[in-house]
């Protein structure tokens, strides 16, 4: 892609009203633009971001055995009244009204949507255990939509539910998503550390939000340092060993971890000083076991291998997208921009060609784009014709994860400049060695 025709619309000023980090550069860097409080556009380097982020959402949700539907955004209020939550959901639920006066809602959540539909179709235990998730955009009218995308009205969220014949087959695909997350966010070079969450009036102790450390978030949480070298569940764990996946569990869960509302001092204290963290964090998923919530209001129930009905067992998982992005910025980024991970990158390859219409150096800075695009890198050509210092700092501010420098100094000697953003390494190589560098 060629910068000169790229729409990269970066704000040299920070705005007034971002007060985070990830705020500030994901509208400086052009990655979104806010319409209305707590409602952003998704301008095309944001997008692809978010695009990558819902692929390895995909990709980690297949492996898990979840199968993706979509569902509409626009729900019908009788659902929400045969659950009991039309009336309790309060004013968060944007509520509408069709051209025949028919009550409608812009969807917050989809239990009752996702229950309706499978209580249509499924009859048996035979079609069990199933897990149903899709990608959808939302809205919730928060009172105080606050930094950006971490905390908006309008949000992308991945939700996903299970259905099981009975607590033990709710467990275990509970536990599917629960190793799912510790390896869709790390894929996307994040450590999240699983934190039992408040289950409400239900009971119980299956939830789990998913925190990860970061000096501007949200949240005081408190940990174990342990779990910071708690390795990632390999691509190859069998989904379907029921006592591997809950070892898995048991290990991620033998710690302390807690968010200040389940903040225990005098257990935290017990940890060995050295062993402590005290930090701040961001939630970035959240997993939940309800039972027979909605099952039996809606009464979905399946025939059993004894013959007899039996209310499904269900849970919620639920992702943000929108939300990870900002993550993302607050826990990887500098005073001069963003720094990606290699896996979320809008591209991976700030190409940055520092004489536009010298023969030699265009020249190379093509041979370049033609040689890392046909090793499957995403490649943002500068071509613009600009001060070097305003190359730089475009792509020190969009933070893609290599940048190439090609000037005529350098290329005078056949190299080219080749810089790791996270790092700040530099090297001069070769135009062959710089891609095998980059491709290593």
């Amino acid at each position: 892609m060629r910068l000169s025709r790229y729409f990269l619309p970066n704000l040299r000023e920070t705005p007034k009203e971002a007060e985070i980090a990830s705020h500030r550069l994901m509208l400086r860097a052009g990655l979104i633009r806010q319409q209305s409080a707590g409602i952003y556009a998704w301008l095309p380097l944001g997008l692809r971001v978010l695009n990558k982020i819902s692929a390895i959402v995909r990709e980690e949700q297949a492996r898990a055995g979840a199968q993706e539907i979509l569902m509409p955004t626009v729900q019908s209020a009788d659902l929400w009244r045969e659950s009991g939550r039309y009336d309790a959901y309060g004013k968060e639920m944007l509520r509408i009204r069709d051209r025949h006066d028919r009550e409608m809602l812009y969807g917050p959540t989809n239990e009752e949507m996702v229950t309706d539909i499978v209580r249509a179709y499924v009859r048996s235990y035979k079609d069990l255990p199933l897990n149903l998730y899709h990608i959808q955009w939302k809205f919730r009218d928060e009172i105080r939509p606050r930094f950006g995308t971490m905390r908006s009205r309008e949000f992308l969220m991945k939700d996903a539910y299970s259905f099981d014949i009975d607590a033990d087959g709710a467990r275990h695909s509970y536990n599917r998503m629960f190793v799912a997350y510790l390896r869709t966010f790390a894929r996307m070079g994040l450590k999240a550390i699983p934190m039992q969450a408040d289950t409400g009036p239900i009971g119980g102790d299956l939830s789990h939000e998913f925190i990860i450390l970061a000096s501007t978030g949200e949240s005081e949480v408190f940990c174990h340092k342990d779990f910071l070298d708690f390795p990632t569940p390999p691509a190859d764990t069998d989904f379907d060993d029921v006592a591997g996946l809950r070892a898995i569990f048991d290990r991620w869960t033998s710690l302390y971890a807690a968010t200040s509302e389940k903040h225990d001092p005098s257990t935290f204290e017990a940890i060995a000083p050295g062993k402590q963290v005290s930090a701040r964090g961001i939630e970035v998923g959240h997993i939940f076991y309800f039972g027979t919530k909605y099952s039996e209001p809606f009464k979905a129930s399946v025939t059993g291998p004894d013959g007899r009905e039996h209310l499904l067992h269900m849970g919620s998982y639920g992702i943000g997208p929108s939300r990870l992005v900002a993550a993302i910025v607050e826990a990887s980024h500098d005073d001069a921009g963003i720094i990606w991970p290699d896996a979320v990158a809008p591209f991976h390859v700030s190409l940055i060609n520092l004489k536009v219409g010298d023969e030699a150096t265009d020249a190379a800075s093509r041979r370049l784009e033609t040689a890392l695009a046909a090793r499957g890198f995403d490649v943002l050509y500068d071509d613009r014709d600009e001060r070097p210092g305003a190359k730089f700092a475009t792509a020190d501010l969009i933070g893609s994860p290599w940048q190439v420098l090609v000037g005529p100094k350098s290329l005078a000697e056949g190299k080219v400049e080749v810089k790791r953003r996270a790092t700040g390494e530099r090297e001069l190589l070769s135009i062959e060695d710089a891609v095998e560098r980059i491709a290593s």
